[in-house]
């Protein structure tokens, strides 16, 4: 059991090493700057770092902490069975906390959050709770070619939507560069849409998006319920051919716009590689936990991810700062190559204050409150299920 929970704390430390470093995009050139580099500052070997970035790293480290969630999901569940607990009420309580310090997070910190969007779809998966595993394998599946299959949608932008998206880069560029807290905060919350949609295009893509997002979560559900990823050294083939397989694929898949770049299909092709390689990526790490590689190198990833949601938040609040006009104002200014060299840097750094953390205490301040708030109990703890009392009645009959 210790074991098991080790590698999925291992595997989501590994997560958030790729996922900062695809978010240090964002963080220094923002969500649409981070495709128009032509308005940076680059320096040599940045087009062929940020093609690595889209290749290995980019949009196949985050389904990763989706596979995690869904896992974990079941796991909590059937914790929670056992202690006789609420499950549909414990988890409504959480996810509606993820939705609050996901809006707090984008709102006031990062235009980047995720937490919203898991609160909301944890939600949703709820209903997944109680099926069959060959039913969540079923639907994961679907979902997982209904989302590569919009891929195919991908259309050129106009002449227009270029001009518009050039504009606000170039604005976005000023204001975080330069900007007070203040000035950026208000200008991340203002709404404006460089593409100029009308309502009913985003509604569309409120619509579209659980399909893009469920196929990782519903498959981390389903391999916590046949019990995959509990006994490594027995499930050590199983990690070595699925890894050699879908790692492959999906390198290859997410390779086909920079291979045949005029392809109708470049579109789904990004959309299945990438979560294809994520779970390659999966099955890969779980290798080491089948070979008995040094049990430092793994505690390592361990520690982060057991502090994953403060590590993730932390991750923000440092590289703002970094970036931001606020801060030391180096948005845009250090080039994708060094950007990449700093995510790495700042997760060593985190590894070593995970380390030091856990020395002290067992849980990361927002995994504590996030406790808190699901169990309502300040020790963060579920209730155990009272033991039965016993009948000293028939006994002193029998007597």
């Amino acid at each position: 059991m210790k074991q098991r929970l080790a590698m999925i704390d291992g595997i989501r430390g590994f997560s958030l090493i790729g996922i900062l470093m695809a978010n240090m995009l964002i963080f220094q050139y923002g969500i649409w700057g981070m495709d128009e580099l032509q308005h940076f500052k680059l320096f040599t070997g940045d087009e062929a770092a940020n093609i690595w970035l889209k290749v290995f790293v980019e949009g196949s480290f985050m389904p990763i902490f989706m596979f995690l969630f869904g896992y974990s999901m079941i796991k909590m569940k059937e914790k929670l069975e056992e202690n006789g607990g609420k499950v549909k009420r414990h988890f409504a309580r959480r996810f509606f906390l993820l939705i609050v310090l996901g809006l707090l997070h984008s709102t006031f910190v990062w235009e980047g959050d995720i937490l919203f969007s898991y609160g909301c779809l944890g939600l949703i998966m709820m209903i997944f709770l109680n099926r069959k595993p060959k039913t969540i394998f079923i639907w994961a599946v679907i979902l997982l070619i209904l989302s590569s299959l919009i891929g195919l949608g991908n259309m050129m932008e106009t002449p227009e939507e270029a001009e518009r998206i050039d504009s606000y880069v170039q604005k976005a560029n000023l204001i975080y560069a330069d900007g007070s807290y203040s000035e950026i905060k208000d200008f991340r919350n203002s709404g404006e849409d460089p593409l100029g949609l009308p309502p009913e295009a985003y509604l569309l893509v409120i619509l579209i998006t659980p399909f893009m997002m469920c196929p990782l979560f519903l498959l981390g559900m389903y391999t916590a319920k046949i019990r995959l990823f509990t006994q490594p050294s027995e499930e050590r083939k199983l990690y070595v051919r699925w890894a050699s397989i879908l790692i492959p694929i999906g390198l290859l898949l997410k390779s086909i716009p920079y291979l045949l770049p005029n392809t109708a299909w470049v579109g789904m092709a990004e959309m299945l590689g990438a979560p294809l390689l994520a779970i390659g990526y999966i099955f890969a790490f779980s290798m080491f936990y089948a070979k008995g590689v040094n049990p430092v190198f793994l505690k390592l990833f361990e520690n982060v991810g057991r502090l994953s949601m403060t590590n993730y938040l932390l991750q923000s609040i440092i590289c703002t700062t970094i970036f931001y006009g606020y801060g030391i104002g180096l948005f845009g200014q250090i080039g994708v190559f060094n950007g990449i060299l700093l995510a790495i840097s700042i997760y060593g750094l985190q590894v070593l204050s995970s380390h030091l953390y856990l020395k002290v205490w067992k849980v990361g301040p927002f995994e504590k409150l996030m406790r808190i708030g699901t169990y309502l109990k300040w020790s963060g703890n579920t209730k155990k299920k009272a033991e039965p009392i016993p009948d000293y009645s028939q006994v002193k009959e029998q007597i």
